[in-house]
């Protein structure tokens, strides 16, 4: 084993919004990597458009600083749950880990998943305790709370035995003791240096494994990942390695290592250094790169399986094609497949028609950014209501149970008790998440949590925040009644009218406005009741020779209901699809026909 002194492979794992993309600004501002007149975009690291958009880190990034001479790979994971293949991935690449935990909340869900994933691999991770200038931050307490989980996960003495750094990412600022202010950035950097292991490498042919992947217009498809063994020079001839063990040989046409933000083209690259390799066709993540004269593969990474699933298909709606790119069922399947190269986590499985595909992942989130992402390609496709994947183990029905965890004004805890028990969510525990703020942890069927969130924020006037990780699967615990209030159905294609939702505003909440586009079938609201009702969305008002005051043609029409694509996803029923155009989504019925409707529902009570 040869040690790598001047290289340090560090990854940033926390919950959710704990602060992991701001910290990394902050440590490419200590270590200079903007220069001083530079206009920097915060959160940097996410580069991604919907990553700006939901504030949330989606996509696994590298970077890379400079400090004391030693070179730092950073890369910065996604916090959230339904992201956890991107960390599973790049724990591989790296030797170290900083695990950042928010000096109020605590370990959070996702913190015990990512850091039980860091402990299995035995990564001795830097605790980095984040946000202590918040007013209500109780640092000691947290650290108390992360020790709790470190020995609860079954660290052992060298992992129970962490460096602490105490930091507030947003004013730059870093210490090792609370008693004596930070100043800046220092403490952090030297801890990385000095406390995270360097990389130890065997000595042998090059090796590496395809950790993740990215593409350029100019060179195609690009591996990224840690080389294993030996060394990669430009021009060298190269064996892939698939996953089914067949050997295609490629040639090195790009090599390149992180500089800052970007990468730098290099000339070789030694064992321990994570670089970019461009020139070998069609790759995937997964796959080892290996010297031609002794090709040998590393073990394939080990993914957690999916637990949600949903159905893909092509939008047969009479509104299909009026504002993205129709696409035929094969081209969906392309393009579905294509997502599997770089989504682990994802698993794509053609229904009997080859009509539809069922898209399984990590939960909802993972699967509304992936319909998100192909709707800004501009296609246009429809989607069923996301289910849960049941397993049988021992002759057994098993279904995956979730850890959710509730931070809510104290006033709210008893509306969010209720709603969680009618969804069979058992409270295990319950304590203060600040001041006039409770905190409930639940294990809850997975179905469970399936529009629980837009559920709790109108239960808890929207003071309800919720997270939650996978935990297990448990024995089926029988069907969860969630009452859940019937649609408005379109009885007819035409334009919706102001005097129509005008006369039907006492029978639901609408989400049209007059003058939009409506077909047979389509969901044009949310009924007051149980049980669907088929309304005239398009009624005229009749035209007469009488004069009316002006007061009698007044109408104050209520806003329509705007839902985002969650929301939309969350809200549909066993047989209603999600119509997603780039334009506008649309909520309608699988059969558009009453009539059909009908005759389905006599089947199904019949059988």
């Amino acid at each position: 084993m040869i040690t790598r002194d001047d290289i340090r492979n560090i990854g940033v794992i926390a919950h959710v919004d704990h602060g992991k993309t701001t910290l990394v600004d902050t440590l490419f501002r200590q270590a200079g990597v903007y220069a001083a007149h530079m206009k920097i975009q915060e959160r940097a690291m996410d580069s991604n458009e919907l990553e700006r958009e939901k504030g949330i880190t989606i996509f696994a990034k590298n970077a890379a600083i400079s400090w004391r001479g030693v070179k730092v790979n950073i890369v910065d994971t996604p916090g959230h749950a339904d992201f956890g293949g991107e960390v599973q991935r790049i724990l591989k690449m790296v030797d170290g880990a900083l695990l950042l935990v928010d000096a109020v909340d605590g370990p959070m869900p996702q913190t015990k998943y990512v850091l039980a994933k860091a402990l299995e691999m035995g990564l001795c991770p830097i605790v980095v305790i984040n946000k202590i200038d918040r007013r209500d931050a109780r640092p000691m307490w947290v650290l108390d709370q992360v020790f709790e989980l470190f020995d609860t996960l079954g660290a052992n003495e060298r992992q129970l035995d962490f460096t602490t750094v105490y930091t507030s990412a947003k004013q730059g600022l870093a210490t090792m003791d609370l008693s004596k202010p930070g100043e800046n950035m220092t403490p952090l950097l030297d801890a990385i240096v000095d406390r995270s292991p360097a990389p130890q490498v065997p000595v042998g042919p090059f090796q590496m494994l395809v950790s993740s992947a990215e593409y350029s217009d100019y060179l195609g498809r690009m591996a990224i990942g840690r080389i294993h063994r030996g060394s990669l020079s430009l021009g060298d001839t190269v064996s892939r390695i698939m996953k089914d063990g067949k050997k295609v040989d490629g040639k090195v046409v790009k090599l390149f290592s992180y500089n800052g933000m970007g990468k730098s083209e290099i000339e070789k690259a030694e064992a321990g250094e994570i670089v970019v390799v461009a020139g070998l066709k069609d790759l995937e993540i997964g796959e080892t790169l290996a010297s031609r004269e002794a090709p040998e593969a590393l073990p394939a990474m080990d993914i957690d399986e999916p637990t949600v699933a949903m159905k893909f298909m092509v939008n047969t709606s009479p509104l299909a094609g009026k504002s993205g790119e129709k696409i035929t069922s094969r081209r969906l399947g392309d393009r579905l497949e294509r997502e599997t190269r770089s989504n682990l986590a994802l698993r794509i499985e053609r229904s009997g028609d080859g009509e539809a595909f069922k898209v399984s992942g990590r939960g909802e989130l993972h699967l509304a950014i992936l319909i998100e992402t192909m709707r800004r390609e501009n296609l246009e496709f429809a989607v069923s209501r996301p289910e849960i994947i049941t397993r049988v183990i021992d002759g057994k029905l098993m279904e995956p149970e979730e850890t959710a965890v509730i931070d809510v004004d104290e006033a709210h805890t008893g509306k969010v008790m209720e709603r969680m028990g009618l969804r069979k969510g058992v409270l295990t525990e319950m304590g203060s998440a600040g001041p006039g703020r409770a905190r409930l942890e639940f294990s809850i069927p997975a179905r469970g949590l399936i529009g629980a969130h837009s559920e709790l924020m109108t239960e808890t006037r929207g003071s309800a925040t919720i997270s939650h990780v996978f935990s297990q699967y448990i024995p089926f615990s029988g069907p969860i009644d969630v009452r859940r209030n019937g649609s408005l159905i379109s009885q007819e294609a035409g334009v919706a009218t102001a005097y129509a939702i005008d006369k039907l505003t006492d029978r639901g909440v609408f989400f049209i406005q007059p003058g939009q586009q409506v077909y047979e079938g389509m969901v044009v609201g949310e009924a007051n009741k149980q049980g669907d009702l088929v309304v005239n969305i398009c009624k005229g008002k009749k035209l007469t020779n009488m004069r009316a005051a002006a007061a009698d043609d007044t109408m104050r029409l209520a806003p329509p209901r705007l839902m985002s694509l969650e929301q939309t996803v969350e809200y549909l029923g066993d047989d209603e699809l999600a119509e997603i155009t780039p334009g506008e989504l649309r909520i309608r019925k699988r059969q558009l026909n009453e009539e059909d409707r009908k005759k389905s529902r006599k089947q199904l009570a019949a059988s």
